[in-house]
This record gives structure tokens, C-alpha cells and sequence, in this order.
């Protein structure tokens, strides 16, 4: 069977790597410089609505505060089963980048005046992952 990749074949049919949502609106509203794929600091209960597809994420936006990037006003909503441990559905979340990452992009951004717009959340071998765009 030359020619025949079988990691291609499973990471088609991998169910723990997916696109949960997307802001289409984003891309008609601005121009997208530079793209982006970050982690995210989540609760138990999130990550369960997230796998549910229960975020959006149409008015949200990224902030540079110090060293770190947070994602404001990202709405995920509550999950059901969860009881007393529930979270915050409109939390600021900490967006997980290298350094270097956060001073290349972050510091072109406040240079030029751009904003950071979070364009998808995806799930990558199990990870939740947010794509920001410099727009």
C-alpha cells in the first residue's frame, strides 16, 4: 500500500478534532493581517458546553494586560449537569502563548492600532484552541 498516508486518514475522521464556531462576521467586518492559534485556561464545565457547542463568540475580543492575553466577554454557556461547580458564563480567560508570541503579536498590534478578534474555536486532539486574527 505505497502512497497510502494512515495518519492522514485518522485525523480526517478524528472526533476530538473539530471546528466549534466561528465569527463569520469577523471577516466581512475587518481585515485579517495575521492569524493565530492559542490555548485556553478553561473550567470542566466549559470545556463539557464548548464540546456541546454552547459558545459564541461574535462579541467578543482579545486584550494584552501585562505579559498575558485575555479573551473579554466570551460567552459560554452554563452546563446543565454541572451544580455548584457551574462558572461565570461572560469570565475574562487567559489565552495560553509563548512569549515571543505575545510580543510579536501583541506589540504590532498596539503599534499599528490593530485589535485582536478571536475568528474560531476549534478543538485540536482534544484541546480547546481559539484563533485570533490581528485585524
Amino acid at each position: 500500500m505505497a502512497g497510502t498516508n494512515p495518519k492522514k486518514k485518522a485525523s480526517r475522521s478524528d472526533p476530538n478534532s473539530r471546528t466549534v464556531c466561528q465569527n463569520r462576521k469577523a471577516r466581512h467586518e475587518y481585515d485579517v493581517l495575521d492569524q493565530l492559534d492559542c490555548g485556553i485556561q478553561l473550567y470542566g464545565s466549559e470545556v463539557k458546553s464548548i464540546r456541546n457547542n454552547k459558545v459564541s463568540i461574535d462579541e467578543s475580543y482579545g486584550r494584552v494586560e501585562g505579559d498575558e492575553v485575555w479573551l473579554v466577554n466570551c460567552d459560554i454557556a452554563e452546563y446543565p449537569q454541572a451544580t455548584i461547580v457551574n462558572h461565570e458564563r461572560r469570565r475574562k480567560r487567559k489565552l495560553l502563548l509563548h512569549r515571543r508570541e505575545i510580543r510579536r503579536f501583541a506589540a504590532s498590534g498596539e503599534q499599528q492600532g490593530l485589535t485582536l478578534i478571536p475568528l474560531a474555536v476549534l478543538i485540536r486532539r482534544g484541546y480547546v484552541k481559539v484563533r485570533l486574527g490581528l485585524c
